[in-house]
């Protein structure tokens, strides 16, 4: 049975999905909003960068690399859902994958996987995929004087 707590919060993430849902959201994009599998750091990451989208909505990306490889990576995001949905997609996509690989992953993959985002968001696909760049970019600028 559940306790009060659990209650409210289990109306309100129901209230929420309702929301996006009538604001154009898909179930994939609520889903990673709801969800934010990866939102968080990474300790000892080996690339943090930042960015500030158009809309002011900052999004943080770490990377944890092992032999050109993203093995793990995380995203802080301060932003709308249609940002943390799109951030939570780009790291579905690059676990696991190469840096140079990564680096060709651009706003229609993104906009692949979450399926569906109201029209006025898509500029939170891509502050992911610049956020993204930035970090690969900086990482190897950083390991190429090593």
């Amino acid at each position: 049975m559940m306790n009060q707590e659990e209650i409210i919060n289990s109306q309100t993430s129901a209230d929420v999905h309702n929301m996006l849902a009538d604001s154009g959201y898909s179930e994939k994009a609520i889903g990673y909003y709801l969800e934010k599998p990866y939102m968080g750091t990474i300790p000892e990451a080996d690339q943090i960068s930042q960015m500030v989208g158009s809309c002011g909505d900052t999004m943080g990306v770490y990377l944890k690399v092992k032999q050109g490889i993203i093995t793990d990576a995380r995203y802080e995001v301060l932003g709308c859902p249609g940002a943390i949905a799109s951030a939570m997609a780009a790291v579905d996509l690059i676990k696991g994958k190469s840096l140079e690989y990564a680096r060709e992953i651009d706003d229609n993959d993104i906009f692949k996987v979450l399926e569906h985002i109201p029209a006025k968001k898509h500029h939170c696909i891509q502050l992911a995929v610049k956020t993204l760049r930035k970090a690969i970019d900086e990482y190897e600028m950083t390991n190429m004087k090593q």
